[in-house]
């Protein structure tokens, strides 16, 4: 029988941190359990992996290879696809994928992440994850003492500005036309010598592939060398739209997630998520950490409805 063609008890959707740690703990539990990858995880353009201990600065490639070969070793199945939809079937769920292929399961967890929607700037993207950043703990070390420029989308860059403060004495909050400051915000950035440039960010300037400066609609240019921006987090859970799960607004910033309870259960039961499509703002390691704890939780329901299973076959009457 084709591997993919037998009942899992677990199919775990997307393969970054939290789905491999996920199924690594669900193998090594003896569960059969299924990992779907489509792949294009959120910082695979990083250069390397920050604040996991003993796997600094890993290739983010490297890290994802070495989930892979750890949840083989322990016998779990991973296969490379893109989940389309799910649907209940009795009490399992049926995957289906873009390739026409079907799975099932008798649960999900879903840790398929987020897309990063970027501002419209040109040549901003080819940038991203090298000298275009967003969170100072993966990147502060490595861009420390360089000039900082933070891209205002909201009054959040005030703390973001203040943020990277820490890790440079060149830092400049680009208002970019979305932020009007109060006194207060700028008694902060005096303060703490953030400088700040009016006007509207319409360029970067790179030469010899190295970031320069931004300019601005008044022509003039603010020297940088590392530019942070604040994406949108946008769900990549729409398969879950035919159970009848959809993804929820941010309470802060533009973007959307999965809401769950403290252990990853979402509302629809059966369904957990972990990772980014929980968490925007989780990192390697805590998204980890987050799959694990969502492993734990899933393995333990599982482990009561084996129990009732065995329960009511054990009151059959022999024939």
């Amino acid at each position: 029988m084709n591997q993919m063609e037998q009942l899992f008890d677990v199919a775990v959707i997307g393969g970054g941190p939290a789905g491999l740690s996920a199924g690594v703990a669900l193998a090594r539990a003896l569960r059969p359990v299924l990992l779907v990858d489509a792949g294009g995880q959120r910082n695979l353009r990083a250069e390397g992996v920050h604040g996991f201990l003993t796997r600094e600065g890993m290739s983010p490639k490297e890290f994802l290879a070495a989930g892979r070969e750890e949840l083989e070793r322990y016998g779990g199945t991973a296969a490379a696809g893109r989940v389309a939809s799910a649907r209940r079937d009795g009490g399992n769920f049926v995957l289906s994928l873009e390739d026409g292929s079907t799975c099932s399961a008798r649960r999900l967890l879903i840790t398929s992440g987020t897309e990063d929607e970027l501002p419209d700037l040109p040549g901003l993207r080819e940038r991203w994850g090298r000298d275009v950043l967003y969170c100072p703990y993966c990147h502060g070390w490595e861009i420390r003492n360089r000039k900082v420029g933070i891209l205002a989308s909201d009054s959040h860059a005030v703390l973001q500005a203040l943020t990277f403060r820490q890790w440079s004495h060149d830092v400049t909050l680009l208002l970019n036309s979305e932020l009007t400051l109060s006194p207060g915000q700028r008694e902060q950035l005096d303060a703490r010598s953030v400088k700040v440039a009016d006007g509207t960010v319409c360029g970067l300037v790179v030469q010899e592939d190295t970031l320069q400066a931004v300019t601005l609609d008044d022509g003039s240019a603010v020297p940088l060398e590392v530019l942070v921006v604040s994406p949108a987090t946008v769900s990549r859970a729409n398969m879950l739209e035919t159970l009848g799960l959809e993804p929820d607004g941010l309470e802060e910033g533009p973007g959307t997630r999965l809401e769950t309870d403290e252990s990853g259960l979402t509302a629809c039961p059966g369904v957990w998520a972990a990772g980014n499509a929980t968490d925007v703002s989780a990192q390697v390691v805590t998204a980890a950490a987050a799959g694990l704890k969502a492993a734990e939780a899933i393995n333990a329901d599982l482990v009561l409805e084996d129990t009732r299973l065995a329960v009511e076959a054990a009151r059959v009457p022999a024939r």
